[in-house]
């Protein structure tokens, strides 16, 4: 049976939406991180610094040297709250594809781990980015496909046609 459940897809993809139901099918208490939350917990200082994050007005995010480091740091806690035995689903958006696959990897090394593309046409994520009004506008677009470049998985949903509760049916049914 699945420990982690990881969830990798553009901004405004329907990864958040797609853990909460997964929450609601799954037998056993999940819970669950995302990288949104990890932004949030992180002093505006770095929010705003070449060395942490920041957010271009194209959309783009970069990323520095405090916040890689900060990263791993969350990464490993969230890891070892699995291997604990809380099972754990991780939100994400795989900046780095392959790469950030690789960090996650290591993390999570020797843990049970499903991974899960979340795949939405770029289009349909860029009208859901406008009716947020919490992101950068061209984030979605820019992400739809760049975050799955060399990622491997488990298993692919696309929330373009599919409702967050059927895809979380999906995934439930390959957890184990």
């Amino acid at each position: 049976m699945s420990q982690v459940i990881v969830l990798n897809g553009g901004s405004s993809s329907g990864k958040s939406g797609i853990a909460r139901c997964l929450q609601a099918v799954l037998p056993d208490p999940w819970l669950t991180f995302g990288i949104d939350s990890l932004i949030e917990a992180m002093p505006a200082s770095i929010q705003a610094s070449t060395e942490g994050i920041t957010f271009a007005e194209d959309g783009g995010v970069s990323v520095g040297s405090e916040f890689t480091a900060l990263e791993a740091a969350w990464m490993d806690g969230i890891a070892a709250m699995a291997r604990a035995g809380a099972h754990i689903i991780i939100d994400d958006v795989f900046l780095g594809g392959a790469a950030s696959q690789q960090r996650w990897r290591k993390a999570l090394d020797g843990l049970d781990v499903l991974w899960v593309a979340v795949r939405c046409d770029g289009a349909v994520a860029a009208g859901r980015e406008v009716a947020r009004g919490d992101r950068v506008t061209g984030m979605a677009a820019s992400q739809a496909q760049v975050v799955h470049e060399g990622v491997v998985y488990d298993l692919e949903v696309d929330t373009t046609r599919t409702e967050s509760m059927e895809c979380a049916r999906a995934v439930a049914a390959r957890v184990g």
